[in-house]
């Protein structure tokens, strides 16, 4: 296997200086006053809310999704491509990320998942860059998890990423697309759970078995779902639908080039092989404000555009 280290793993800003780490460190985004200041509180400083679980049966809390989804089986890990686009965000209070969910548990108080994509989030970073982002949680976002790094949680291996920094390019209306592929695997001996990031699939490093309560056990035991696509916070400023865009901000009927997309959408069987994602179904919580299209074929594989404006005729 090649050296991670030496490999180009995500172009982002911070590469553009020329820095460099030593061999056996890792680059981290250092935490601003004004981050913590930007929190709900210190304490919940780099958690999701309490209420951000990608619920199917309820959109009350605020968190709209437009997702393909499999269920009904044991999954191993998940695998897919997805353009990056400097989505708009109208309030420090939400946040829009298209990302990937492995998720066991139920919805409840002992849902166990791991996340990781792009998103862009105020809030968390200071500006609407959209940036990598992991996260993991095993109790349904009440008490642990976290974003990237700002817990014990998720161990990077990988000394040239920082998770958490800006990504760059990005994708143009229009004009050029830029896509990140990111794959989710189970190590069958030890329960650890893998990312793998970029072309080649340059480990980043792994979420430790002990986190979890379902995730975590050895051998066979797997995620109940895997879900892929995004999520907008929709806070209903002055009463209407937020205008943070999800994606691309277009929907999906626009193709490519304007609309997000996820691409050769892939699921890990029970033994370590990648296999289409059968029987990927899409959901759209509220399709006048985000919505999702799926096709299959050709160089794609099984694949996806999604997304939307928000606020607009069909979205008040």
């Amino acid at each position: 296997m090649e050296d991670d280290d030496e490999e180009e793993v995500l172009p982002q800003t911070w590469r553009s200086s020329g820095e460099w780490c030593p061999k056996g460190t890792i680059p981290v985004r250092r935490t601003t006053e004004g981050d913590l200041l930007r929190a709900s509180s210190v304490r919940r400083f780099g958690m999701k809310p309490r209420s951000a679980a990608a619920r199917r049966d309820s959109t009350s809390n605020g968190h709209e999704h437009a997702v393909g989804y499999v269920s009904g089986g044991q999954f191993y890990g998940a695998k897919a491509s997805l353009n990056v686009w400097p989505a708009q965000v109208s309030s420090p209070a939400e946040f829009s990320l298209s990302q990937i969910w492995v998720i066991s548990g139920s919805f409840g108080n002992d849902l166990n998942t791991i996340e990781a994509g792009w998103q862009v989030s105020p809030e968390l970073y200071g500006d609407n860059s959209p940036r990598f982002f992991t996260y993991w949680t095993s109790d349904a976002y009440q008490e642990t998890g976290c974003y990237n790094l700002h817990c014990a949680g998720f161990v990077q291996t990988n000394g040239r990423v920082v998770i958490g920094a800006a990504i760059t390019p990005v994708s143009a209306y229009g004009g050029r697309q830029f896509d990140i592929t990111l794959m989710i695997w189970k190590d069958p001996k030890k329960g650890n759970w893998w990312l793998q990031l970029g072309p080649s699939g340059a480990l980043v490093g792994y979420w430790p078995s002990s986190l979890f309560t379902h995730l975590g056990a050895r051998g066979r035991g797997g995620a109940d779902m895997v879900q892929f696509g995004g999520e907008a916070v929709n806070t209903r400023p002055s009463g209407s639908h937020t205008p943070t865009q999800m994606g691309s901000g277009r929907f999906p009927g626009e193709g490519y080039g304007r609309a997000a997309y996820f691409r050769n959408v892939q699921v890990v069987d029970w033994d370590n092989n990648l296999i289409p994602a059968a029987g990927l179904r899409l959901l759209a919580d509220h399709p006048g404000c985000y919505d999702i299209a799926g096709g299959q074929g050709g160089a794609w594989g099984s694949y996806f555009y999604y997304g939307g404006p928000g606020r607009n005729v069909r979205c008040p």
